[in-house]
């Protein structure tokens, strides 16, 4: 250990244990030690232990990415850019997620290695709790844009590192991302860093806007500024509104000036609560050349600031009202890419539509595996709360003794072995979205009330707590049983069953759907875009006709489960009727469409891949169980745990877990 490294040490050390601070611990922002307090006291790490930066796997950052293609794909553009600007200075340009996990990098390849080594590289891992203080993690924990400058970092083995950062805002709010500009040298003077926390800051509200634009595009868009000419290029302030004048999304700069005049939450006023400034008129506020803009007054400070509006892409004219919707809508994107053409299906598509927005709680009903979660959350990104969280919860996986902790969140301290600051229940979590009740037919008698007046007051109150939270929530549920039956057995309240089907909706089995071929052709498309190209396969003539005589009692779960079998297994170009699972290959012996020729075995090799930072025996013991509870049924099991059917199975790939059912269909 480095001199410097040990006195570094003794002075954290100082700091969390609170005596009088020396000259060295006084050199630090108050913001950086109560980050090092954090660290100690919150998270547990310990000073003397200095650690490599963790990098995820390849499996385990791609992860990550998934969850972040669209801000990613935006985002390129200003990180390539802010790149430009510092090219040559030994600085690496970094985006992570809102976990602190790097998903994408740009940085010298002269300097590969080393960055690589001190974790300014793709798949870092810089969150609080695993890296102790330095630019992205504690850019998240405070949800400000700063520097950390060598010895500001907790760990002693990141104190030649600077790094700034800053938070990129999504449009409710909450932190999507974060931008950082980090380099292995640098002058000790922290002021050297100034210029570059300018360049991240300006960056990160560029990458805000362009997203916001992007995600609101269906929406009215509302562009503010303090000087005209500014307007169009580098507007200050953005709200979208939906059609009936309600802000559903702002910018981070728009969020702080708004409030900081009416002291209220700026999602859900009307807008003229915020601005002086008609529904009806909006229209008139439409701008016919690129940089036109007219004065409009803020509500509450009479402040002049400059107006333009974009109305939604499927408004025609400006003299169309905004609350008077287009005499003939075309199916949002989401709900129509469901069907290939089935009559019935398109029927229900059609109805949801209509109902995206409307006031009216959505009850699906459907055979186990139809689709009832696609559609729900078709329906979610089709409405004006698509930017919203979209939170699922099945309520026959969660153990009847956790379900009432889950679903409404407890306070601290209210039972043995709570957490010590509580947890937000599920459906706190969706607020200003929508909540997905799935197999809503399991839900425990008992708890039935209480979600009632959920529903019916608009509040929840977590366990242990003494007063309710606001919740503003859109709820669909959805269930394979007979809830009409079960209200008349008195199995499930009447009551909350009409709080629930304020309309109804039925998705046909995939037996009785006309577009069966179409469907088969989409899993098989989905499943070749995880793969290199040269490994996607076709099905054969006398695979697909097996497929299509099938009577798939599990729906598109089943079919899903066999394409990608099928599609694992498949030694050529072509997925051949001896390439499917047994039971339907038997099925085409018995019709004698075709002879049958055991399937191999497919393998799952062992990922040579360091170790996460969470104990590798807890995580593949956990994942086994679950998979165990579930009898391998994939779906089902991801449900449970809240990720993706993808995620599922590289976390069963890199814990070298292979599916018994895959052995004996083979």
């Amino acid at each position: 250990m480095h001199a410097l490294q040990k006195a570094h040490i003794d002075t954290v050390l100082q700091v969390a244990q609170q005596h009088i601070l020396n000259d060295a611990a006084l050199q630090h922002d108050d913001l950086i030690r109560q980050s090092w307090l954090r660290c100690v006291h919150h998270h547990k790490l310990d000073p003397t232990r200095m650690q490599q930066a963790v990098i995820l796997p390849h499996e385990r950052y791609r992860e990550h990415q998934d969850q972040m293609e669209g801000l990613m794909h935006i985002a390129r553009h200003g990180l390539e850019n802010l790149y430009k600007q510092v090219s040559g200075l030994g600085y690496a340009v970094l985006l992570t997620d809102d976990k602190g996990v790097t998903v994408d990098f740009i940085g010298d390849l002269q300097l590969d290695a080393s960055l690589r080594k001190t974790g300014l590289y793709l798949g870092a891992l810089w969150s609080e709790q695993y890296a102790g203080t330095n630019g992205v993690g504690t850019c998240l924990s405070t949800g400000e844009s700063l520097t950390v400058h060598q010895a500001d970092h907790f760990d002693a083995m990141h104190i030649p590192l600077t790094c700034t950062a800053a938070p990129i805002y999504g449009a409710t709010g909450n932190i999507k991302a974060v931008l950082d500009l980090s380099a292995l040298h640098s002058p000790e003077d922290k002021q050297s860093q100034h210029f570059a926390l300018q360049l991240v800051r300006m960056y990160t509200h560029q990458i805000e806007n362009a997203y916001f634009l992007s995600e609101f595009r269906h929406d009215w868009i509302l562009r503010l500024a303090s000087a005209p000419h500014f307007l169009e290029v580098h507007p200050e302030y953005l709200l979208a509104l939906n059609e009936r004048g309600e802000v559903i999304g702002h910018n981070r700069r728009a969020q702080a000036f708004f409030q900081a005049q009416s002291k209220q939450a700026l999602l859900g006023q009307k807008i003229d609560a915020v601005l002086e400034l008609s529904l009806d008129d909006l229209g008139q506020f439409i701008s016919q050349t690129q940089y036109q803009s007219q004065p409009v007054t803020v509500a509450h400070t009479r402040q002049v600031l400059s107006l333009r509006v974009s109305a939604p892409a499927r408004a025609n004219t400006r003299t169309q009202a905004p609350n008077q919707p287009p005499a003939t809508r075309p199916i949002p994107l989401a709900l129509a890419g469901l069907s290939g053409g089935d009559a019935e299906l398109d029927r229900q598509i059609e109805h949801a539509a209509r109902l995206a927005d409307a006031p009216v709680s959505l009850l699906l009903f459907g055979e186990t595996g139809s689709g009832k979660e696609f559609f729900a959350k078709a329906i979610h990104q089709s409405s004006a709360r698509r930017n919203g969280p979209f939170v699922a919860v099945n309520c026959a996986a969660i153990p009847e003794s956790l379900i009432e902790s889950e679903l409404f969140g407890y306070a601290p301290g209210s039972f043995t072995g709570a957490l010590g600051k509580g947890k937000r229940g599920l459906i706190q979590q969706a607020d200003q979205g929508t909540l997905f009740l799935d197999e809503i037919g399991d839900m425990p008698r008992a708890l039935q009330v209480r979600l009632l007046r959920v529903f019916s007051e608009k509040e929840v109150l977590p366990v242990g707590a003494s007063q309710p939270v606001k919740v503003n929530v859109r709820l669909i549920s959805a269930s394979h049983r007979d809830l009409m039956a079960m209200v008349k057995s008195g199995e499930f309240r009447e009551d909350l069953f009409y709080r629930l089907a304020g309309a109804r909706l039925c998705l046909p089995p995939l037996r009785q759907r006309q577009d069966l071929a179409w469907v088969t052709e989409q899993w098989l498309g989905l499943y070749a875009l995880r793969l290199p190209a040269q490994s996607a396969a076709r099905l054969a003539p006398a695979a697909k006709a097996v497929l299509l005589k099938h009577d798939w009692p599990g729906n598109l779960r089943e079919l899903r489960n066999v394409i990608e079998y099928a599609s694992s297994v498949a030694r050529g170009p072509e997925i051949q009727v001896q390439d499917l699972p047994s039971y339907l290959s038997a099925e085409a012996a018995t019709s004698g469409s075709a002879a049958v020729s055991p399937a191999p075995t497919p393998m799952v090799q062992p990922a040579a891949q360091p170790a996460p930072p969470t104990s590798t025996g807890d995580e593949r013991s956990l994942l086994l169980a679950a998979l165990r509870r579930r009898s391998w049924n994939i779906s089902l099991t991801a449900a449970d745990m809240g990720v993706s059917r993808m995620t599922l199975y590289r976390q069963m790939k890199r814990w070298s877990i292979v599916n018994p059912r895959q052995a004996d269909q083979a």
